[in-house]
């Protein structure tokens, strides 16, 4: 719905919309709540502006309008603040948040208004202003501009095409729709067609930034450009200082004093074949204890990364800044240099390692009763892929694993015994095909497929889990402060999305009690095998809320959790490093001259670091999917025409989004490609109805597709809906006759679904 100038002016009476239309575009624009803006968008003005907020008023009593919740709390900014400028909102309003804000909740939101002589200001520049608060619908301070500082300029990464007078920038986003120009001068001998990283240098001109190329990357089509692409338009640091290189190459083996030896313990590493690092190691024994029948002892050895990178070091700096390791098809870019993630903090076979070890005291029924750390010395009897790991636990025995018979027998059958404990905990059980990406040595996709679900990889896994709550109960228990992992539980609202689509499938998520993991489990084991399979756990999924860290224990709610803590991967997450520094102070291990623990900075900051790393988490994370789009798409760019078999896995009012079952890839059906008819988007159902030929399109269904675009720089991929259900699409067109009859709606599974279910109640 889009709001149009007709609706009255200053000067005469202006007509308020209907509650239903407010209600949808409210619905249709969730983002924008405030009076102002409103008004703004129905071109309401003056003494009307009081009917509009009484009106609104009325929707937020019926519970359909909720106001922007204020944003600081109790905390209040102090009358001069530093700020960051944000982008213009769509009426060219400019809007800053505070540039350090560490108050609950989000940070307000300040209108800076601007006087005459006034710097000229753009998104991400800093300024010194003197605030005062105010009772805004849509801020909650006005700011005055008392003097610019230092700028981070906007960067852009995209192709180049030279020009003229210097040449055009066309970004790789698969959002932007701007070009930036470059003057002559500015180009740094690009070439058309290149890959460029730009900085804007003035404000736009002719409706376009202005911009100077910082870096030429080359050319975007070649397959190592890929991931490339998605480190500089992420902003993932890829290159060490000097400083941290000279710092870890300086580094040599840890030391025996003061360790365990756990050298004659069978320990081993199970990995994936294309492991770039070793940081954990397992054993299972069967416990000899009298007083635990049927139970085991299980071994997780963990790298001692502490004992290398000392708080303070440039090399903890680093890692601090990275987070966490970040992972390409093609590449890694690592948390800790080479020195140490493949060489020092590496579990390689029959080679002497310093650990953090745990030792887990398993009853029949899987339960941890007992635990005890330990720093020690391992040394490592084999480096198995999970592939052989798996062979084994089938009897398959190879060179490597046939001398290891018996220790793999007793961890297969130590996982099998806390499947019990599972089943009662009832973790969420979703069931997400993982891609496997296969490149050639030049870098191509040769193929694209799912990566197997192996007893290997949940053995793993579930010690895992294990070692990672002990770190946490241990630290608890001596007081000491940590990182935990939450996952907190998901939100009302997701929640009701959700049983909207299971309803709508024939299903039943119950309502009314305390939400936990094992309703949601009945719900995926309701649509395990069905139609509905893979539609129930991706809505599911995407009911959830984001994990991150935190020195507050909120539980962990996917897996059913108090008490949870990353322990297992220090190479790789900054987290975990915490961690293992918190139980080094804990224990009070030294087994050198200076202190590897939790220093007191690390104490003070830990709100701070948590915030920083789970930051760095997401932007790795869309880094990785970013990559994973643009090597589909090409991989799929020489099949333009072909058709596809799918499934609707998202609705919008702009288009439907379809998941291909041959490669799991995403693409777009654009709403104007559905035919010469307006689609209702209803966002509680997810469904587009077409207004004249009734066709309803919803999550879930069976589509046939065909590949209508393949961009491999932005991973676009845009579809032709051919078939829904197998039957054709409906595109009535208007004729010289005027409008067409309406044919008989045609529903989609789900709708006609619960029609019958409707039916089945009333008889």
């Amino acid at each position: 719905m889009t709001p149009g100038p007709h609706r009255g002016s200053a000067d005469a009476m202006t007509t308020l919309p209907s509650k239903s239309e407010l209600h949808l575009w409210l619905t249709e624009n969730p983002d924008v709540t405030g009076l102002r803006e409103i008004a703004r968008a129905f071109n309401i003005k003056g003494s009307a502006r009081v009917e509009l907020k009484r009106l609104l008023a009325e929707m937020e009593a019926e519970g359909l309008y909720s106001r922007r919740a204020r944003r600081h709390g109790a905390a209040k900014l102090p009358p001069v603040t530093l700020l960051r400028v944000r982008a213009p909102d769509g009426s060219g309003d400019l809007f800053a948040e505070p540039q350090d804000w560490d108050g609950p909740g989000a940070p307000p939101r300040i209108l800076i208004l601007p006087r005459a002589g006034d710097p000229a200001l753009g998104e991400g520049d800093r300024v010194l202003a003197k605030l005062l608060k105010v009772r805004g619908d849509d801020h909650d301070y006005h700011a005055r501009i008392i003097r610019k500082l230092g700028t981070n300029p906007r960067k852009v990464l995209g192709i180049f095409r030279a020009g003229a007078e210097g040449g055009r920038i066309v970004p790789i986003d698969k959002g932007a729709d701007m070009e930036w120009m470059v003057p002559h001068g500015q180009t740094e001998g690009a070439e058309d067609g290149e890959l460029v990283e730009a900085e804007q240098t003035g404000p736009a001109r002719m409706g376009l930034p202005r911009a100077r190329i910082l870096d030429r990357l080359g050319d975007p089509s070649a397959p190592k450009a890929v991931s490339l692409i998605a480190i500089h338009q992420h902003g993932i640091p890829d290159r060490f200082p000097d400083a941290v290189i000279a710092e870890a190459d300086a580094i040599g083996p840890a030391a025996m004093a003061g360790r365990e030896d756990l050298r004659e313990l069978p320990l081993l590493t199970i990995d994936p074949a294309d492991a770039r690092d070793r940081d954990d190691a397992v054993l299972a024994l069967r416990d000899d204890d009298p007083g635990n029948p049927g139970g085991f002892v299980v071994w997780v050895a963990i790298a001692d990364v502490a004992a290398h990178v000392r708080p303070g070091s440039e090399l903890d700096r680093e890692a601090r800044l990275r987070g966490n390791s970040t992972y390409f098809p093609d590449r890694v870019v690592p948390m800790l240099p080479d020195r140490l993630s493949g060489d020092l903090c590496s579990l390689h076979e029959a080679v002497d390692r310093a650990v953090l070890a745990v030792r887990m005291v398993l009853n029949a029924h899987g339960e941890k009763i007992a635990h005890r750390f330990t720093r020690a010395m391992m040394c490592s009897r084999a480096s198995l892929t999970y592939r052989q790991a798996q062979d084994a636990f089938d009897g398959r025995l190879d060179a490597a694993t046939a001398p290891l018979a018996t220790v793999l027998d007793d961890l297969h059958a130590a996982w099998k015994v806390t499947l019990a404990a599972r089943a009662k905990r009832q973790p969420l059980d979703l069931d997400l095909p993982e891609r496997r990406i296969e490149l050639s040595e030049d870098g191509k996709v040769v193929s694209v497929a799912f990566k197997d679900r192996l007893d290997a990889h949940r053995v793993i896994e579930e010690f895992m889990v294990l070692a990672n709550v002990a770190a946490a109960e241990e630290l608890i228990a001596r007081r000491s402060p940590l990182l935990f992992r939450v996952h907190e539980e998901p939100a009302v609202e997701k929640i009701d999305a959700l049983r909207e689509v299971a309803v709508n499938a024939g299903l039943v998520l119950a309502k009314g009690q305390v939400l936990q993991t094992r309703h949601l489990n009945a719900l995926l084991a309701q649509a395990e095998g069905s139609e509905f399979d893979e539609l129930i756990n991706m809505s599911t999924l995407r009911a959830m809320t984001q994990a991150y860290y935190s020195p507050e224990n909120r539980g962990h709610f996917g897996l059913a959790l108090r008490n949870y803590a990353h322990f297992t991967s220090p190479i790789r997450r900054y987290s975990d490093l915490i961690v293992h520094r918190a139980l080094i102070s804990a224990h009070r291990w030294k087994p050198g001259a200076r202190s590897d623990g939790l220093s007191a900075w690390d104490i003070e900051h830990l709100a701070e670091t948590a915030d920083l790393i789970s930051q760095s988490e997401r932007r790795s994370m869309a880094a990785e999917r970013d990559t994973t789009d643009r090597y589909l798409a090409a991989f799929l760019a020489d099949r333009i025409g072909a058709t596809f078999a799918g499934r609707i896995s998202g609705v919008a009012r702009f288009g439907l989004f379809v998941r291909l079952d041959e490669t799991g890839a995403d693409g777009l059906v654009p709403i104007r490609s559905l035919g010469d008819e307006y689609f209702h988007h209803d966002p509680e159902t997810q469904t587009l109805t077409g207004d004249r030929s009734g066709q309803v399109i919803g999550l879930g269904q069976r589509v046939l597709v065909k590949l209508s675009e393949a961009e491999a720089v932005t991973g676009g991929l845009i579809l032709e809906l051919l078939e829904i259900e197998g039957e054709a699409l409906a595109r009535p067109r208007r004729g010289h006759g005027g409008r067409p009859g309406r044919p008989k709606p045609r529903k989609s599974t789900a709708a006609r679904k619960a029609s019958v279910r409707t039916r089945r109640k009333r008889g």
